[in-house]
């Protein structure tokens, strides 16, 4: 998508600061982290939002999930986390390119903002 951030982000067109990359999938901290570690995971192929899902792209959800351990472990989150999705405006989505908020490095309360 030309006007996407995430996918200037994942060209190298604006920089970002990576925790991991592969393939299919980058992850970087977010620019407003809400908890002392916030990383957002994204799959390199632009899929707008979770409703975007189906039978011939979402094997990258269960690619994501599959190396977000991995991704928390570097991170030092052995003590929990939190992975949420956002899913369209009125679901808090601000970019409109499917991605995975890991969250942790505190006790997180049960609220959502």
């Amino acid at each position: 998508m030309d006007n996407c951030i995430f996918c200037k982000i994942i060209s190298g067109e604006i920089p970002s600061n990576k925790v991991y990359e592969d393939d299919k999938i980058l992850a970087f901290y977010d620019l407003s982290p809400q908890a002392p570690v916030h990383v957002l995971i994204i799959p390199k192929t632009h899929i707008c939002c979770a409703d975007e899902l189906d039978s011939e792209n979402c094997e990258i959800v269960g690619y994501i999930f599959s190396k977000i351990p991995q991704i928390a472990k570097k991170l030092g989150l052995e003590n929990g986390y939190r992975v949420v999705n956002n899913c369209k405006e009125e679901g808090g989505q601000s970019v409109f390119h499917l991605h995975f908020h890991l969250l942790g490095g505190k006790k997180l309360t049960l609220q959502m903002a």
